[in-house]
């Protein structure tokens, strides 16, 4: 079973705005708590459709959202921007070009296995380092930076992105979470039950404690 004995299972992808929400929800809910809840991570491809077998991405490959979709999207997060007071957090239409979040996956990946006491510090950095900053986090650098600033080794991390086994466990868990059922990001998943979506901290705090 997921997220149990004190911890919640998070699936997430650093370019998914709602994620970045869902984190700021997650947090509230965390604050409210006596005790502290562990977030065991999962990372999730949002970009699997279109990533070749090298792993880049193939932004040529129609994944169906017009701008009818990309419409919706911003109404959502505008809404949910008031929600969770987060009125500094840049739009779509403000990131990088292209972005993609392999090389930050890759990388917290690797924070969370050898650095477990400050994963929360550096993912809670690279969603701001994209969606308050607009700073590019597919770039080794830019990752790099936000491990110096949360107190870790930059070189570590630099290197951590360019190794091809870390990459590949990495694909093998995008892999994981769609065998498992998880079709898109947030989810937020605790012993067999479910939340999706940037759920308000209410509904996490159903979801954990059963009330």
């Amino acid at each position: 079973m997921e997220g149990t004995d004190g911890s919640i299972t998070v699936y997430s992808d650093y370019v998914c705005p709602f994620c970045y929400l869902g984190q700021r929800s997650l947090e509230e809910y965390q604050e409210s708590r006596d005790d502290p809840l562990e977030v065991d991570w999962r990372p999730f491809d949002l970009r699997m459709q279109k990533r070749r077998p090298d792993g880049s991405v193939d932004w040529s490959v129609d994944d169906g959202k017009d701008e009818s979709y990309f419409d919706q999207v911003r109404e959502s997060i505008d809404r949910l921007k008031q929600r969770y007071d987060a009125s500094e957090m840049l739009s779509i239409d403000e990131l990088p070009d292209d972005v993609d979040s392999f090389a930050a996956q890759v990388a917290s990946y690797y924070v969370k296995r050898e650095h477990p006491d400050a994963w929360m510090r550096f993912d809670r950095a690279v969603f701001e380092a994209l969606w308050l900053e607009g700073r590019d986090i597919s770039d080794a650098d830019v990752l790099a930076d936000v491990a110096e600033v949360v107190g870790l080794d930059p070189d570590e991390v630099r290197d951590a992105v360019d190794d091809d086994a870390l990459r590949t466990e990495v694909r093998d868990r995008f892999q994981e979470a769609h065998r498992e059922g998880v079709t898109g990001v947030p989810t937020f998943m605790y012993g067999e039950h479910a939340a999706r979506g940037a759920v308000p901290p209410e509904q996490l705090e159903r979801l954990v404690e059963g009330i």
